[in-house]
């Protein structure tokens, strides 16, 4: 398959306070992400995981090495707007993210910006809000909307830009459970039936067990790379950098410690389930 987004060697240091000793976050990574995938990057709280995300359209520039988004480099300014066309961004508060006080006009925002005619610009309003299933709150007021339905309209008015990529930088996090089943839904769904390629950045695991791949980040380097079920398995290793499988893996993993036998590849409840009555039905006979 053909490459969206690739780094090589790629690292960042932010600024140190006067006084303090710089530490990169981003050490020396080097990941390729294919067109049309779905991928979930993984980790705790400055692991470096949000920074990479920022590298991915230039909101952040490389202080080594580099990133390229279809071999075009984020350093080389002549390409710096066709980059973030390509490579849209949703954040973590939808509230910084709506700029107008009715659905449709928020939507429209960017594509005014780049000067898309009017009647282009109806289109991709109407079909973006029907691509994150926010179709009929056209003229609602965004503020009155959920968390959940905000963070929706703001990937809407990502797709409107009509991107190749977008990336989610921890765009769940402040979301209850429902907003973040509503937000990862819109983001398969986009992925599934337009090609769209997902880059998801979380810290919330239970949303990496359907992606075609999970990068997990440790103090600015990439220590995994693999399936959800290659890197679940792995439930010592992701607990010695403190962050937990998703529960299934983490009660079948339980179990076996007091004498089971279960696959900890069995990562989704039904997988779960299924493993458990066979180890009982197993023991019955």
């Amino acid at each position: 398959m053909a490459t969206m987004i690739e780094t090589k060697d790629l690292t960042f240091t932010y600024p140190a306070e006067e006084g303090r000793e710089e530490m990169p976050a981003l050490r020396n990574v080097n990941l390729s992400v294919e067109k049309g995938s779905f991928v979930v990057v993984l980790g705790h709280n400055g692991s470096g995981k949000s920074t990479l995300a920022k590298h991915m359209n230039a909101v952040l520039l490389p202080t080594g090495g580099a990133l390229y988004v279809e071999g075009m480099d984020t350093a080389d300014e002549a390409v710096l707007l066709e980059i973030r066309r390509r490579v849209g961004m949703v954040f973590q508060n939808p509230d910084n993210q709506i700029v107008a006080n009715v659905v449709e006009e928020d939507v429209a925002f960017a594509p005014e910006n780049l000067g898309i005619p009017s009647d282009e610009i109806r289109r991709r309003v109407d079909d973006a809000l029907a691509a994150v299933g926010m179709e009929n709150f056209t003229r609602h007021a965004p503020h009155l909307l959920s968390g959940g339905q905000k963070q929706r309209i703001a990937i809407a008015g990502v797709i409107a830009m009509e991107p190749e990529c977008i990336v989610l930088d921890e765009a769940t996090a402040m979301l209850d459970p429902v907003g973040r089943r509503e937000v990862l839904a819109s983001a398969h769904r986009l992925n599934r039936e337009r090609g769209i390629t997902v880059v998801l950045i979380t810290h919330h695991m239970p949303e990496a067990v359907n992606a075609d791949r999970v990068v997990v980040m440790n103090d600015g380097y990439l220590v995994m790379d693999g399936t959800p079920r290659e890197i679940f398995a792995r439930v010592g290793e992701l607990r010695a950098i403190g962050l937990a499988a998703p529960d299934t893996v983490e009660l079948m993993d339980h179990l076996n410690k007091s004498g089971w036998d279960l696959p900890l590849e069995a990562i989704t409840v039904e997988e779960c389930a299924d493993a458990i009555y066979n180890a009982l039905a197993a023991e019955e006979k």
